[in-house]
């Protein structure tokens, strides 16, 4: 069976949170303290996210300054855990656990420490993480074929198919293409 380069895959990519709410009137700070990005109609979280999706590393800071007030905490716990991934993992595992901390139902935040649980090996947790994360968001096909690797991992091959057919029902067999041939890889393993 070939190995399989999870950098080079579009399925562990971590999931960067987008939900964005408006914050009321009424949480607004008094002109003179306002900085610029309220006079433009944007929460901090907002700010933020247009930042981090143009590679701005102030991000980071309009993340922090939203969860201070307490604007989509846990999508700016776990998009910060995505910022640190790249260069500090322990700090990203921090930010994860943050986000499912302050909501145990963060789909994002489940699966991406499912994905740097997969990378440093500990199989067992990324399954966990992964079934979590399924559970909250049933039709999220990244999941389905994250899970079949770790199946795979852990020597569950009747679950690894199982997930990549649900994978492939989800995304289709044209995109499904490469869960297709880890199924044709596995068949011809037996």
């Amino acid at each position: 069976m070939k190995v399989y380069n999870i950098h080079d895959n579009k399925n562990f990519r971590l999931k960067r949170n987008r939900k964005s709410k408006k914050t009321s009137s009424t949480s607004q700070l008094p002109l003179f303290q306002t900085p610029v990005l309220r006079l433009s109609g944007r929460t901090f979280f907002e700010e933020a996210l247009r930042l981090d999706e143009l590679g701005d590393p102030s991000a980071r800071e309009y993340y922090l300054k939203a969860i201070e007030e307490k604007e989509n905490i846990a999508d700016s716990y776990s998009n910060l855990g995505i910022i640190e991934a790249a260069h500090d993992r322990m700090k990203a595992f921090g930010y994860f656990l943050k986000s499912i901390q302050f909501n145990p139902s963060h789909c994002e935040a489940h699966f991406n420490i499912a994905n740097l649980y997969f990378e440093e090996k500990d199989f067992h947790l990324a399954k966990l993480h992964y079934e979590i994360a399924k559970e909250i968001d049933p039709v999220f096909p990244n999941i389905y074929f994250n899970l079949a690797l770790v199946n795979i991992e852990l020597n569950e091959i009747g679950k690894a198919e199982q997930n990549l057919k649900l994978y492939i029902d989800l995304v289709g067999v044209e995109e499904g293409s490469d869960a297709e041939e880890i199924l044709f890889h596995i068949k011809n393993m037996r």
